[in-house]
């Protein structure tokens, strides 16, 4: 009897670009999950709402957003591959949850607070209850595991927190899920310009995006951030340089990477040949993801098939949740 997968649950917001961070840090993940455990993976078009985005772009944004993860190597017919929005059991469970989750404690999450410094006169219900929703989407489909970064491990504690609260309650439904990617470290990617991270849609010159073309990726990398080289020999590369160095690691030859770090390490590099190389590699990476992604957002046909054909999987996973939650609340009025 061949064993049972577990379930892992992860969505992507409709905003801004993915980007090599995205990548590197995420969906290569994802797409080696698909082959080891029952993934659902949706595209969070209602989180997106808290930005209230024109109707227009975010209709293209959702499928631009399919299409590069389709691109990137995710297989619909693998895993449920669906939009957040086509599962209206994720707004019931949200609602639900809504009932046993405090005001006190939504307000202490990191996010809330920074909501709160950058936009004080722009705080929605929806942006206080972003965790709810985000347990909902995990919970929807009793998930054990969820592949996050460090930003988003509050709001995992607040789903397991809420499992654990219904369970308390109601008696044991839900799973508390846990944090999962593979290896102890996730591969962080920082901006061209040695500030922070990638961005979906800040830093845009600093930030190299699966929709770039050949020009821009020379173009963004031959801006990149350098010095005037290590003065002694075996030097620690300041973050910025690691940086370019770890970029090359992911998109170069074993011998390429060998032959500049040693070029670093005798103080003989020359970082604008490095740009040109790595430029290059980059650009042979980039391009037939960007090209693959470009001919399905042409064929809006086949992605609203895709689109439907992720919907009516995660339904079923859905709806069994949502009507087991319900009768154990006591919402069961009539025999069948």
């Amino acid at each position: 009897m061949e064993k049972r997968k577990e379930i892992v649950v992860s969505g992507i917001r409709p905003t801004g670009y993915l980007h090599m961070g995205t990548y590197f840090g995420a969906i290569r993940n994802y797409v080696r999950m698909q082959d080891e455990y029952s993934c659902y993976f949706f595209v969070a078009d209602i989180h997106s709402l808290t930005t209230h985005p024109n109707p227009t772009d975010l209709r293209g944004n959702v499928f631009r957003v399919l299409a590069e993860n389709i691109a990137c190597g995710l297989d619909p017919e693998k895993i449920a591959l669906y939009v957040q929005s086509d599962v209206p059991e994720t707004a019931e469970l949200y609602s639900l949850l809504n009932m046993i989750a405090y005001k006190g404690e939504l307000e202490k999450t990191v996010s809330f607070k920074e909501k709160i410094r950058l936009h004080k006169e722009n705080i929605t219900a929806g942006l206080l209850t972003y965790p709810v929703l985000m347990a909902a989407d995990i919970l929807l489909h009793r998930a054990v595991k969820v592949p996050v970064g460090k930003d988003q491990l509050q709001h995992l504690e607040m789903t397991r927190n809420l499992a654990a609260r219904f369970n308390n309650r109601y008696g044991e439904l839900f799973p508390e899920p846990q944090a999962f990617n593979y290896g102890n470290e996730l591969v962080k990617i920082g901006s061209l310009d040695g500030n922070g991270k990638m961005s979906k849609s800040e830093n845009e010159m600093s930030t190299l995006y699966l929709a770039d073309s050949d020009e821009l990726i020379r173009k963004k990398i031959m801006k990149a951030r350098t010095d005037e080289g290590p003065k002694a020999a075996n030097a620690v590369k300041p973050d910025y340089i690691e940086n370019l160095f770890t970029l090359m690691a992911l998109v170069a030859a074993g011998d390429t990477l060998q032959h500049f770090n040693s070029a670093y390490n005798n103080c003989t590099i020359r970082y604008g040949d490095m740009k040109k190389q790595l430029a290059e590699d980059m650009v042979k990476f980039i391009a037939p993801i960007r090209e693959k992604a470009l001919s399905l957002q042409a064929d809006k046909a086949y992605l609203g098939k895709i689109m439907k054909a992720g919907a009516e999987k995660a339904r079923q996973s859905a709806a069994a949740t949502v009507k087991r939650t319900k009768e154990m609340i006591g919402m069961k009025y009539t025999t069948p």
